[in-house]
This record gives C-alpha cells, sequence and structure tokens, in this order.
C-alpha cells in the first residue's frame, strides 16, 4: 500500500511557509490505518517493550494503538501544565519555535525498554527532549518510531544514538 499518497499537505500552517504534513486522511481510512499499524508493531513484537511513550498530540493516537496491541503501558509526553501530578521537563526546538514537554515523575522506572512514538520526525528536536525524559528517569530507548519522516531536514542526525523507523520518508 502506498501509504504517503494518502497523507494531505496543508500549506501554511501552523504558520506561513510551512507544508503541514496531515496524518488524519490516513487516519480514516480504516484499511490503511489498520495495515500501517500493524506494519508497525510487527517490528517489536519480540522486544519485550515496557511502555510506549506517546508524543503530543498525534503520538498519542498512534502510540495508543501500539500500546495496546504490544500488551504493555501508554505514556504520554505532553505540553506544560497538562498533566495532573508531578512531571520532570525538556525543552527543546522546533523548526518553528521552542517548546517544552513534560512526563509524570513516575510513569517510567529504571530499567523499562520504552519505544517512543510520534506521527512526524522533521528536525527531531521533539523526538530527542522525549528521549531525554525517558533516560533522566532511568528507562531505556529501545527504538523511536514515525509515521512519517522529513528526509530533507535531517532530524534523524539529531537521534544517531536510537534505532529510528519510519513508515514513509518524503
Amino acid at each position: 500500500m502506498e501509504f504517503e499518497k494518502l497523507i494531505r499537505d496543508v500549506p501554511d500552517f501552523p504558520k506561513q511557509g510551512i507544508i503541514f504534513k496531515d496524518i488524519t486522511t490516513l487516519l480514516q481510512d480504516g484499511e490503511a490505518f489498520h495495515r500501517a499499524m500493524n506494519l508497525i508493531m510487527k517490528k517489536y513484537l519480540d522486544a519485550a517493550i515496557d511502555k510506549v511513550v506517546g508524543i503530543e498530540a498525534r503520538g498519542f493516537i498512534l502510540g495508543g494503538v501500539l500500546a495496546y496491541k504490544l500488551s504493555c503501558g501508554f505514556v504520554p509526553a505532553r505540553k506544560p501544565g497538562k498533566l495532573p501530578s508531578r512531571t520532570i521537563r525538556e525543552e527543546y526546538v522546533l523548526e518553528y519555535g521552542s517548546n517544552v514537554l513534560e512526563i509524570h515523575h513516575d510513569s517510567i522506572r529504571k530499567g523499562d525498554k520504552v519505544l517512543i512514538v510520534d506521527d512526524l520526525l522533521a528536525t527531531g528536536g521533539t523526538a530527542l527532549a522525549t528521549a531525554k525524559l525517558v533516560e533522566k528517569l532511568g528507562g531505556e530507548v529501545v527504538a523511536i518510531q514515525f509515521l512519517i519522516e522529513l528526509g530533507f531536514l535531517h532530524g534523524r542526525d539529531k537521534l544517531l544514538k536510537y534505532p529510528l523507523h519510519s513508515l514513509i520518508v518524503f
């Protein structure tokens, strides 16, 4: 299946000059969504993953499905002030600004094998910040998984320390 044909380009979102890769068109196609998630999930069946960390917001969708299919826990990595208990935080730079991610201080235990999931790899800052959060809590990043990678932005270069997989590369 040619998943890239199901990704919609949205020009000038979230700001002028950005071409946003919209995954909602793929998610709306039941067969495509099912096939994409199964292809991704198969990579991790034997990895003994303890936790899947999904990055806000579309990473929650993908990460939730993977955690369910892998019978492991799910941890949301969220923007500041969104989690109800004590958190740890990491600042990062985006291709169009900067932000902070937080996870609960008790969401990952020392030695947990963790799969980080997000919809899109652009410059790599968000995924790197998430990996740092996992490692601060003593978790081991087994892999970082993306639905889409924008190869021309070279975000992969920031994540050389980690096994990285993308289903679609533009």
